[in-house]
């Protein structure tokens, strides 16, 4: 694997991935409270099996999960035109993003403010895209996908106020449909609720937990194949268990079409999607020729099939998406699934990447919890949090990870979490019953997350470049 790297390479590629299990590990701590704050500060369970708990389903989340979220993640930075043969540039960019991560995070933390890990890690990407376009060679803004920024940073934005919006509606289906009055009362200190509260709050807890897994796990797996793409993109730029000559078939039905296309209505951005798709489809035909498997390939000739790869499907759903684009339902349907089936190729990750973040969010999820679960339980609302509220918010987050993390989205479990705790307390007793420290404190987090870590993250990639070069 290491053979062409040199020992100082190699030492700093292994501290790039310690580094990514250290930001999985935090990130595990940090959303803790997010999900056994409401079975710890009602007694449903105790700390210790709370976490325990919480740790095994945040584990079994992340191999359970699939990988659309990280392959978002590594979509973010477009590493086929950043990647430039510079290891010390490419180095740079994986320590200024993880380290960035880490520090916000470890501070929101500390602070025992609930923060999102989603933002910490896109304001952190994005500067590392902005830090580029101050580098010699004028790589500009195309160092960011911003189509894929700008349909992360949205869902980043509407999921706490969904979060809200949400909970109120349930905490009103709850008054409904659940008459014992026991439910809306602030848990006593130090005495365990009925049997069936705490089985509601277990599984409530549960599916939370289980959800995170799926989703701020894939984050972690997208930043690590970020680093083994970068920095070794001849041994991880192409999943070698999957068929060339499958994949040739898959493009040549997209070239067809594509082909075959009426071009009369075309405009500038269709004819160079269109050409695009012609011309990346007879290199990678030429460069595969009758292979069967990629470490079949030279290693130099690896990362440019993926390049080939990457432009025929990405110009292929540009065109899809364009209202200039003359074709048949069935054609558009077809031409989806070929795409999807392509993208095999080169959006991937090995178990062992899976297992190791799996580890480490499980393990971090074990630890640290304390600091924020008494903000969630006792400081978002002035009254304490009662049983219906702590059901109701779990309820809310966890449909609104899974549902994110079925889209391939990076969302943001904290925000929906505790925007949902705060819609709970606004549906009891209006936005009179919120502490306006704490919100404030939140929202104000929830703001600055971007632009804070898009600033640390760009000035420490600067700062890395003039020190490694």
């Amino acid at each position: 694997m290491f053979d062409d790297l040199s020992t100082t390479i190699i030492v700093l590629f292994v501290l790039g991935i310690l580094l990514v299990c250290f930001f999985e590990f935090i990130n595990g701590f940090h959303d803790t409270a997010n999900a056994v704050a409401t079975v710890i500060y009602t007694n449903s369970l105790k700390p210790t099996y709370a976490v325990i708990y919480s740790g095994i389903l945040n584990f079994l989340g992340v191999i359970t999960g699939g990988i659309a979220v990280a392959m978002t993640i590594v979509n973010l930075l477009p590493v086929d035109q950043i990647i430039d043969g510079n290891i010390v540039r490419s180095l740079s960019m994986i320590y200024a993003l993880i380290i960035s991560a880490i520090v916000w995070n470890f501070g929101t933390w500390y602070y025992g403010i609930p923060a999102s890990s989603s933002h910490t890690i896109i304001g952190s990407i994005i500067g590392i895209g902005i830090g580029f376009y101050f580098l010699p060679g004028n790589y500009g803004l195309s160092a960011v996908n911003w189509d894929k920024a700008k349909e992360t940073g949205l869902s980043l934005l509407l999921s706490p106020l969904l979060g809200f919006a949400l909970a109120i509606f349930i905490m009103f289906i709850f008054k409904r449909l659940v008459k014992n009055e026991f439910v809306y009362k602030e848990p006593i200190p130090g005495k365990k609720p009925p049997i069936w509260i705490r089985m509601m709050l277990w599984g409530t807890c549960g599916l939370v937990s289980f959800f995170h897994g799926q989703n701020d796990g894939q984050k972690g797996v997208g930043i690590l194949m970020l680093v083994l793409i970068i920095v070794m993109p001849f041994k991880f730029s192409l999943d070698n268990k999957v068929n060339l000559q499958s994949i040739k078939g898959n493009l040549t039905s997209i070239h067809d079409i594509v082909n075959a296309t009426d071009t009369i209505s075309f405009g500038k951005d269709e004819f160079y999607h269109y050409y695009n798709v012609k011309k990346h489809y007879q290199l990678f035909i030429r460069e595969i020729s009758d292979k069967k498997y990629a470490d079949e390939l030279d290693k130099s000739k690896r990362y440019d099939i993926r390049k080939n790869v990457s432009n025929i499907t990405k110009s292929a759903d540009k065109l899809l998406k364009s209202e200039n684009f003359a074709i048949t339902k069935n054609n558009a349907s077809k031409l989806r699934k070929e795409i999807r089936q392509a993208k095999k190729l080169i959006e991937f990750a090995p178990a062992w990447v899976i297992l190791l973040i799996s580890l480490c969010l499980g393990t971090g999820t074990m630890i640290g919890w304390k600091r924020i679960v008494v903000t969630v339980g006792e400081k978002i609302g002035k009254q304490h949090m009662s049983y219906a509220q702590g059901a109701s918010a779990e309820i809310v987050a966890s449909m609104g990870i899974g549902m994110a993390s079925y889209l391939g989205l990076p969302v943001s479990t904290t925000h929906m979490l505790s925007s949902g705790i705060a819609g709970t307390m606004v549906a009891k007793k209006g936005l009179k019953n919120l502490q306006k420290k704490t919100v404030t404190n939140i929202v104000m987090a929830w703001v600055l997350t971007l632009p804070v870590t898009v600033i640390l993250s760009c000035s420490l990639f600067l700062l890395f470049v003039n020190i490694f070069s």
